[in-house]
């Protein structure tokens, strides 16, 4: 009988790491499992990204819903304990940092089935993004850390990690976007008659839109950059209730619902700069040599700043950010992180092979 793997998502950023990895193991001697936790469950941020990228339906969906994290987090946890007793895998794959991350990796770790953590080792070292703590704890219980880049691998030997366990494999997402590359050049814009040149932003953190004078200053900030140059921003659920309200009215700043996997990156690969509080746009822009200007005080993917277009903004400084950057436009060149080569799936599919297999 053929070793089980049981991978895990939840949320739309797991997606794009998840469907390099399910098609190399297609050509292992194992039997795959998807289970969907259903912390996202629009269309626009989960299904659409199925179709989009060729993955065929989860094979379950838990259909948790939003909520605050300690009860989003125990549904999970209490639905993926009942999941794994009934299927008994011989590895648990999880993805990313969401909450559906951490309580798949408490479950599975309390049943003694062991984990593999695809993106292990990235550190904001902030303590209050929710994100952070959820990457600490995931890198803690698994056994098998697979690291997108050598800072990743750095912050696991510093936190003791044996080499034995961490694996440089780079970046899942990147193999994604190169694959889907031809597709996105073909897709067309999702708004009629944008003027160019143009900034796409994507504003969502808790620390930029949860309170409501957060979100006032921030829209403060996107209006000023948006009185230079039109702004488009697909709005995520997080920045409906306090965010998208103060900017609706504004003649220049285009809002639009979350858009699908090509749709959104059509827009970032024809756009003059992204504004951004995204993990996985810092490295969608580093890839295709988009300025990007993330709007925290802290990364966890330092390589974009290293090896790539990022840059970390605040709000003060945003505007004149902004205007040098688009003055400066793009360049012709510039530096992709080592293994960002579109391979890393097969990298991946190797190792957990070798871990059932040992």
């Amino acid at each position: 009988m053929a070793p089980l793997l049981l991978h895990v998502a939840g949320a739309r950023p797991n997606f794009p790491k998840l469907a390099p990895v399910l098609r190399a193991m297609r050509e292992q001697p194992v039997e795959q499992f998807v289970v969907h936790t259903g912390q996202h469950y629009d269309d626009s941020l989960s299904g659409i990204f199925f179709r989009q990228l060729g993955m065929p339906p989860p094979d379950l969906n838990l259909a948790v819903g939003a909520g605050q994290h300690g009860a989003q987090t125990a549904a999970v946890l209490v639905k993926m304990e009942a999941v794994l007793m009934e299927h008994e895998p011989d590895l648990v794959v999880v993805y990313g940092d969401v909450n559906s991350t951490l309580a798949a990796t408490l479950a599975a770790v309390k049943l003694h089935i062991p984990v593999a953590h695809v993106e292990a080792g990235l550190r904001s070292f902030d303590r209050a993004m929710p994100e952070e703590v959820n990457r600490l704890v995931v890198d803690r219980l698994a056994g098998t850390l697979l690291a997108p880049s050598a800072d990743a691998v750095d912050n696991l030997r510093a936190e003791g990690v044996a080499d034995d366990d961490i694996h440089l494999v780079g970046n899942p997402m990147i193999d994604t976007l190169l694959d889907q590359l031809p597709e996105v050049e073909a897709t067309p814009l999702p708004l009629d008659d944008l003027p160019e040149p143009f900034v796409v932003a994507t504003l969502h953190r808790p620390s930029n839109v949860d309170r409501h004078e957060d979100a006032v200053e921030l829209a403060r900030c996107v209006q000023a950059v948006a009185g230079d140059v039109d702004v488009v921003l697909p709005v995520h659920p997080r920045s409906r209730q306090h965010l998208a309200p103060l900017l609706a009215r504004h003649p220049r700043v285009h809002l639009t619902e979350p858009l699908g996997y090509r749709e959104f990156l059509a827009l970032v690969r024809r756009c003059a700069l992204v504004v951004t509080d995204s993990g996985g746009v810092q490295e969608e822009t580093t890839v295709l040599g988009v300025p990007c200007l993330t709007l925290r005080d802290s990364t966890e993917r330092p390589v974009t700043i290293s090896h790539g277009t990022n840059r970390l903004v605040s709000r003060s400084s945003l505007l004149p950010e902004v205007r040098a950057a688009l003055a400066a436009g793009r360049s012709d060149t510039w530096p992709v992180p080592p293994l960002w080569d579109g391979r890393s799936g097969e990298r991946i599919a190797r190792i957990l092979v070798d871990r059932v297999a040992g």
